[in-house]
């Protein structure tokens, strides 16, 4: 038992019955179980309760034993004044302030069901890749999980989105690029690409959008990979990143983007060469994207993408490789950008607008092909399938939100598995 499980019994009130009395044997009934405070302060706020006869009004206070308003030094603190009722599992001791105002103390150990806390003490075993995967069946999932799930991700998403826009002066073509950028860097470097994009004024790389040779130099130069030129073509970057670091005023970097735990096609040389194809090739990349009405109309919009030919041979600078051919982007690549990139800005410029944006989306990705990783793997274990995105994305959300943290007592799942015999 921990003070979490009993706060989340006592709200839910899932209990074996309420015949209550405290412990000294007065019945005690609970009129308003309270309002649940996740501030400081009592963990209970506004509850009422009839004993002896006399009917109170005010907070109540929860703990696993009652030493522990002691430990936790709530005597003589002002937001404690006004408890109605001190809630135990365990009653090891007196507490003479409560005995001196006449405030009951309930126990409750006798009134939760057994079975319920061995279910409890499962969740919190470890090595297990969620933690209720021995009770779990996919009859919990509650009603519509999937869809509440992925617009509860998209709509924490438009948050930061939003939080972006308003430092770049409401700027969505400077926010798409940050996107994308974060996107083509994959896990390895995501954070290195968007801090790459987030360092180049959107008004500069929109003016040299059209020279593909330029925007290469631009990120090869803002990555510190030309300062000692291989051969004749990084010796044009280098001197077109020279010649854009004057006219523009580049602020120093210090990015070095990683190549370890990739597979060459993932290398950023190769990422960047591709995300500077995708804007030479689209004038009006984010009128087209925000425009589209098929899944098949975004897909279009990367389909042409490629490394500039000097890859072609090549992962690294000056190395020619023995595999060679045009990088192209990937079926598996291009949904990955959509996923991530794409469909949660399309979300966030329509959704104080069109009420229908939330379906829309929904149906975007219920087109896009499942994603494939551990966490999908493990769940096709637990006999939960994953036909598309739609899926793959409120399962991972589900899981890193609150299968990882053992938020078990705020999950949909948990809830069911807690109140099913």
């Amino acid at each position: 038992m921990n003070e979490k499980l009993l706060q989340y019994l006592w709200n839910f009130k899932i209990f074996t019955n309420f015949d209550f009395k405290d412990v000294e044997g007065n019945p005690l009934e609970i009129v308003e179980f309270g309002q649940w405070n996740f501030d400081s302060g009592p963990d209970f706020l506004f509850g009422k309760i009839k004993t002896q006869g006399v009917t109170l009004a005010g907070n109540i206070e929860l703990h696993v034993k009652s030493s522990d308003w002691i430990f936790h030094r709530h005597s003589g603190n002002p937001e404690f004044e006004n408890i109605i009722a001190h809630v135990v599992f365990i009653h090891d001791i007196e507490i003479d302030e409560f005995t001196s105002k006449n405030i009951p103390t309930l126990e409750l150990r006798n009134y939760i069901d057994e079975q319920l806390l061995s279910k409890y003490e499962l969740l919190l075993q470890e090595n297990q890749f969620i933690p209720c995967e021995k009770l779990f069946n996919p009859r919990y999932l509650p009603f519509n999980f999937h869809e509440e799930t992925l617009l509860k991700k998209l709509d924490e998403k438009a948050i930061l989105i939003e939080e972006a826009l308003r430092r770049n002066k409401n700027n969505y073509e400077a926010i798409l690029f940050q996107q994308l950028a974060y996107a083509f860097g994959l896990k390895v470097n995501a954070a290195l690409f968007q801090q790459l994009a987030e360092s180049i004024d959107f008004s500069v790389f929109n003016k040299i959008r059209q020279n593909q040779t330029q925007l290469e130099a631009l990120f090869f130069g803002m990555s510190n990979w030309l300062e000692k030129p291989s051969d004749d073509q990084t010796r044009i970057w280098k001197r077109e990143f020279e010649f854009l670091k004057v006219k523009y005023q580049l602020p120093p970097s210090y990015i070095h983007p990683k190549f370890s735990k990739l597979r060459p096609p993932n290398f950023p040389t190769i990422r960047l060469s591709q995300l500077a194809s995708l804007y030479h090739q689209n004038q009006n990349l984010f009128s087209k994207i925000i425009n589209a009405k098929t899944i098949d109309e975004i897909i279009s919009v990367f389909n042409k993408v490629k490394a500039s030919e000097y890859w072609d041979h090549r992962f690294n600078f000056g190395k020619i490789s023995s595999v060679s051919g045009e990088k192209t982007l990937t079926k598996e690549f291009t949904e990955l950008l959509i996923i991530n990139a794409v469909l949660p800005l399309i979300y966030t410029y329509y959704k104080n607008t069109d009420e229908n944006i939330p379906d829309f989306i929904i149906q975007l990705y219920q087109k896009i092909s499942p994603e494939k990783n551990t966490v999908i793997e493990e769940w096709k274990k637990l006999n939960l399938p994953a036909e598309t995105a739609f899926e793959t994305q409120s399962l991972i959300y589900h899981y890193r939100n609150y299968c990882e943290k053992k938020n078990c007592l705020k999950c949909g799942i948990g809830l069911k598995l807690m109140n099913t015999s």
